[in-house]
C-alpha cells in the first residue's frame, strides 16, 4: 500500500511517500512554486502527480494551510495537529510525550498520552514567536540562520515583544557594538522566552521537537532545563507530510 501526504505549507510544500509503513521518499517545493508548476485549478486545487514523478498511489492525505483546497475526490484533509502528532509518534515510537512545533509563521505545542491528544496550545497571530522571526533577525545581522542557532551564552537582553520593533532594538545593541555572538544568542534567547509562557503547564516530560526550528541548537540548550528529555526527529520538517502517511495507513487498516 502506498501512501502520499502533502503538507502545504505558507513558505514550503512538504512531500512524503511511505510504502508498507516505511518512508520511502521526502521531498519538499517552495509554495509559489507547487501552486504554479504542479497544480491545475477545477474549483478545488488538482494535483499534477505526472509533474512530481509520483505513481502508483493508493491513499492520499493533506494537511497545512491549503489542505481543504485540494481535490477532496483524491486526497483526505486532516488538521495540523493531528499530522504533527501522528507524525512523531511514527518518528519516535513514543505514545506519551508533548510536542514542541515552530513553523515559519505558528507556534504549535501537543500533549499526547497514550496515543490520543489530550490537551494542545496555538499561537497563530504574533510572528515573533514564529520562525519568520529568527529569519527576520538572521538577515538584520547578516548572518546564515545555521550559524545564529548555534550560539546562546551571555545573550544580550532584548525586551521588545513585537517582531517588527525587535529588528529596531537588535539594530540599537550593534550600534553600541555589542558582539555578534552575543547578538545571535540574544535573538535566539528573546525566541526561547517567547516560547515558555506558552510551554508552562507542558512542562517535565518528554518533549518532541518538529519543524525548522528544531534546528536550532541554542533553543535546545535553553528547553532542557525545562524537560526531563528532549526528542528530536530525524526528519523535523516533513514531520506533518509523514504524519499524514502515517494516518493514512492506521485509519486504512495498518497496525
Amino acid at each position: 500500500m502506498r501512501i502520499l501526504g502533502i503538507d502545504l505549507g505558507s513558505r514550503e510544500v512538504k512531500i512524503a511517500l511511505m510504502e508498507n509503513k516505511k518512508v520511502i521518499n521526502t521531498f519538499k517545493i517552495s509554495t509559489m512554486s507547487f501552486y504554479r508548476d504542479y497544480c491545475t485549478y477545477d474549483e478545488k486545487i488538482i494535483v499534477n502527480l505526472e509533474k512530481l514523478k509520483i505513481k502508483d498511489v493508493d491513499i492520499y492525505v493533506s494537511t497545512g494551510y491549503g489542505r481543504n483546497n485540494t481535490d477532496l475526490n483524491k486526497f483526505k484533509a486532516i488538521n495540523e495537529i493531528k499530522a504533527h502528532a501522528y507524525g512523531a509518534m511514527y518518528q519516535t515510537g513514543l505514545k506519551d510525550f508533548i510536542l514542541l512545533d515552530v513553523g515559519g509563521q505558528d507556534v504549535k505545542i501537543v500533549k499526547v498520552e497514550k496515543g490520543v491528544i489530550t490537551d494542545l496550545e496555538l499561537n497563530e497571530k504574533c510572528a515573533a514567536s514564529c520562525g519568520r522571526y529568527l529569519e527576520n533577525m538572521a538577515n538584520v545581522l547578516e548572518i546564515h540562520l545555521d550559524e545564529m542557532s548555534k550560539h546562546y551564552k551571555d545573550p544580550v537582553e532584548l525586551n521588545a515583544t513585537c517582531a517588527v520593533f525587535s529588528e529596531s532594538e537588535l539594530i540599537g545593541q550593534i550600534a553600541k557594538g555589542v558582539d555578534i555572538k552575543r547578538l545571535c544568542a540574544g535573538v535566539n534567547y528573546s525566541m526561547y522566552k517567547r516560547l515558555r509562557p506558552m510551554l508552562t503547564k507542558f512542562r517535565g516530560k518528554k518533549l518532541v521537537l518538529v519543524g525548522g526550528v528544531s534546528k536550532n541548537e541554542a533553543i535546545e540548550k535553553y528547553l532542557v532545563n525545562d524537560y526531563d528529555e528532549i526528542v528530536k526527529v530525524s526528519s523535523p520538517q516533513f514531520n506533518g507530510a509523514i504524519g499524514s502517511c502515517y494516518y493514512g495507513e492506521k485509519v486504512n487498516g495498518g497496525k
